[in-house]
């Protein structure tokens, strides 16, 4: 079996990045990815602005002159407020009322702080001495006209809009989101809502399946389940061939004899590519090739899948919908189970991640039951990889990933 690194590295140099794109609303555009880098229009602040409430001063009327203690009464002109400016200029033993973020009348050259005033009859006495450039943001201090803000393969967060909004980048353009399908095989398989029979279960794969590949970046539709029944099998992959840009299956990728699946996507023509992974849980992958359509199918126990897609479908519609790969190292944490021998393959351990004392994450396990437990994987909050063939000692540090 290959490792897991050896299959990533086959799966992303056989999907392309879609070529299509459009232009989405700010408000539509978190989760998307952006289609071409992103410059400001204008100077970011684009006035030198006031980072305080206070007085607008010449820092020159704080001279030797003054009192020991930098004391100063200045006459108030006016006041200077966000989208109100003061239109005259500050002349030397004068000063404007100023709040935080409107811009600096002319002629001054600092802010003293409201903290540091007290009225007076004739206008206002200051008790400080500041220097030059005190409390003021200068224009373009965070980003000047022209210089890029944010480069193309960026996945929007939400903390994004602000500065797309601020650098006047409305509508955003975008790559368009990979089709994807979800579907399950099994007999005995039955809706989320109707109670089981004999020999029966709720299923439950595609339900998360459909909302990861949604977090991956994918526009989903979920098709269901599907008999395991040769002709119905092969009349639904089909269809399902016919309209997406990647497909999803799980169930029927084992050795039993109703293992179905690879054989039937085969007889419509996807090329092979492998088959198994040395990774615990998750073995049986199967991927192929459907033209430049990708095809995962991955086993039917629940934990398989949310491994396999970790490991492999995710990275695969990220780089479909044009997300530019990342290149930090998943975080590392502390081990505080029993220390694990060796294992063939690499291992994903269902963990919670608490904060160590000594700034290193705590990664505990979950109680569970293998790869079908669900409730396991439900109270745990990240999976601690363990490589190939190497130990785990109690305590000892590990990569983890986070679950989305």
């Amino acid at each position: 079996m290959r490792t897991p690194a050896e299959v990533l590295s086959e799966i992303l140099s056989r999907v392309r990045p879609l070529e299509g794109r459009e232009s989405v609303d700010l408000g539509a555009a978190p989760g998307r990815v952006l289609a071409a880098d992103v410059a400001s229009d204008l100077d970011l602040p684009p006035f030198n602005k006031s980072a305080v409430d206070g007085y607008a001063v010449r820092a020159g009327d704080f001279g030797e002159a003054c009192a020991p203690s930098g004391e100063r009464v200045l006459r108030v002109l006016g006041e200077s407020r966000a989208g109100a400016p003061w239109e005259g200029s500050v002349e030397p033993g004068t000063c404007v009322a100023i709040y935080t973020g409107a811009e600096l009348p002319r002629g001054a050259d600092a802010v003293i702080m409201v903290e540091a005033s007290v009225p007076v009859e004739s206008g206002v006495r200051l008790r400080d001495r500041p220097a030059a450039g005190a409390h003021i943001c200068p224009r373009g201090q965070d980003v000047q006209r022209g210089q890029r803000v944010l480069c193309a393969g960026r996945r929007l967060r939400p903390t994004d809009l602000a500065l797309l909004a601020s650098v006047g980048c409305e509508p955003v353009s975008v790559f368009v989101r990979p089709r994807v399908a979800v579907l399950t095989t099994g007999d005995e398989l039955v809706p989320p809502g109707a109670p089981p029979g004999p020999g029966e279960i709720r299923e439950s794969n595609t339900q998360s399946l459909a909302a990861l590949c949604t977090r991956a970046g994918g526009l989903v539709q979920n098709l269901g389940v599907v008999r395991d029944d040769p002709s119905v099998l092969r009349e639904a992959l089909a269809q399902a061939l016919g309209r997406c840009d990647a497909l999803v299956t799980t169930g029927g990728v084992s050795m039993g004899r109703y293992d179905l699946v690879g054989s039937a996507l085969e007889s419509l023509g996807v090329t092979p590519v492998l088959h198994k992974v040395a990774i615990k849980p998750g073995k049986p992958l199967w991927f192929g090739m459907f033209g430049a359509v990708p095809v995962f199918a991955l086993p039917g126990n629940p934990v398989s899948c949310v491994v396999n897609h970790a490991a492999f479908v995710g990275p695969a519609l990220a780089r479909m919908g044009g997300e530019s790969p990342g290149e930090a190292r998943p975080p590392r944490g502390r081990w505080l189970g029993a220390a694990l021998a060796p294992n063939p393959r690499e291992q994903y351990l269902p963990v919670r991640v608490e904060h160590g004392e000594d700034g290193v994450a705590s990664l505990l396990p979950v109680r569970w039951n293998g790869s079908a437990d669900v409730v396991g994987i439900a109270q745990a909050e990240a999976f601690a990889i363990v490589p190939i063939g190497l130990p785990l000692a109690a305590r000892g540090l590990v990569e983890y990933r986070p679950l989305p």
